[in-house]
């Protein structure tokens, strides 16, 4: 049996919930603590790549049964100009067999349902508006002093609190930070007309796309070439995406710029990125998703690296190795991956910045695609 018995997990967004889900599965005691008192989920919609909902159906406890009960599943990838003329339609058959769809998509809010949901029933135990204050390194686990003035031991602390990571802060204080990447990302939850049956992408001087998330709802997307990290005040969004929209005259995209006003569902954010150096561990503290190796939006796949970061780390407990060999063969399993990944959607920012062909820029996504399918 491991010497990891008792795991601590800083943040309860994807990467949080699927690993105290598989820990719990290897038969490990959980903590979960969030900082959140209402444990939101912020965000309209969010696209699944296959391989994703190939390690979601790792997780089990009925997630992937439940994400195709209630996002939205169906037509082919297609790539297309700013009229709506089509470039490439991607294949119907999903590569990783009958049960798990090539693709989904589905409305943030109720992924995050799913997920809690799950994690509840798995018996993490869960503590809202609640963080770590302090941690101290022991030969054997770390000792983590809460913000509420509590105390506990644990034989690893796992710090999946995103980007901007407290949890490195206190253990890597001297590590690279998110790095803007010159492009920001705009989102929008619209209604979906019947002829969007599977996820879009228009390739004009910037990219933008839509993909179902539910039978009635779409999320809009529009890749934004900006250059420096500037403000954009939220009251001025629906009339600066409107602008950013103007080039593409295919009629799906036209009604909804034109339908954009001040009670749209609008979201936009700057574009960083992050690649920890190996290892994301150091002495019982461990890094994954976002506060290790946090991808831009290009290609889907940020929320998938962190599942199956989850997946792994269960993995390696279940089959009764040393903490230190849980550590380091996590990294042996994780790192190139991740890498490759990140540096990927990072790749395809740059190549859309500086204004590379339609197809140049194919090649990239198809390249991603090859690569992606490819077990953990």
């Amino acid at each position: 049996m491991s010497t990891i018995s008792k795991v601590l997990i800083v943040g309860g967004g994807i990467g949080g919930m699927t690993a105290a889900i598989c820990l719990r599965k290897a038969g490990v005691a959980v903590d979960l603590v969030e900082i959140d008192a209402q444990w939101r989920a912020l965000g309209a919609g969010v696209s699944i790549h296959g391989a994703a909902l190939r390690a979601f159906a790792s997780v089990g406890m009925g997630v992937l049964e439940r994400i195709k009960q209630e996002g939205r599943f169906g037509g082919a990838l297609t790539l297309r100009k700013p009229d709506g003329e089509v470039l490439f339609t991607g294949p119907t058959q999903s590569p990783f067999g009958p049960d798990i769809p090539g693709s989904a998509g589905i409305l943030r809010p109720v992924l995050h349902k799913i997920l809690s949901e799950a994690t509840r029933a798995s018996g993490v135990s869960i503590k809202l508006a609640a963080t770590v204050a302090s941690l101290r390194q022991t030969a054997t686990g770390v000792e983590v002093d809460f913000m509420d003035g509590t105390t506990a031991s644990y034989d690893l602390v796992v710090g999946a609190d995103g980007l901007h990571s407290k949890i490195r802060e206190m253990t890597f204080p001297d590590a690279i930070k998110p790095r803007f990447t010159g492009q920001g990302c705009w989102r929008a939850l619209v209604p979906r007309p019947d002829e969007v049956q599977g996820t879009r992408m228009y390739f004009g001087r910037q990219k933008a796309g839509v993909n179902p998330v539910s039978e009635q709802q779409m999320y809009l997307f529009l890749l934004h070439n900006v250059g420096e990290n500037r403000r954009m005040p939220p009251e001025e969004w629906p009339t600066l995406l409107k602008q950013e929209l103007v080039e593409y005259t295919d009629p799906v995209i036209s009604t909804v710029r034109e339908g954009l006003n001040e009670t749209s569902s609008i979201n936009y954010r700057p574009l960083e990125t992050l690649l920890l150096p190996s290892p994301w561990y150091r002495g019982r503290v461990l890094l994954i998703g976002d506060a290790a190796h946090a991808t831009t939006p290009h290609n889907a796949y940020g929320a998938g690296l962190a599942v199956e970061d989850g997946i792994v780390l269960a993995d390696l407990i279940a089959s009764g190795l040393s903490a230190d060999q849980v550590l380091q063969q996590f990294m042996e399993r994780r790192f190139e991956r991740c890498r490759i990944t990140v540096e990927m959607s990072v790749a395809l920012g740059d190549l859309e910045q500086r204004g590379a062909s339609r197809e140049e820029q194919m090649q990239g996504v198809a390249s991603f695609m090859q690569m992606i399918v490819r077990p953990i």
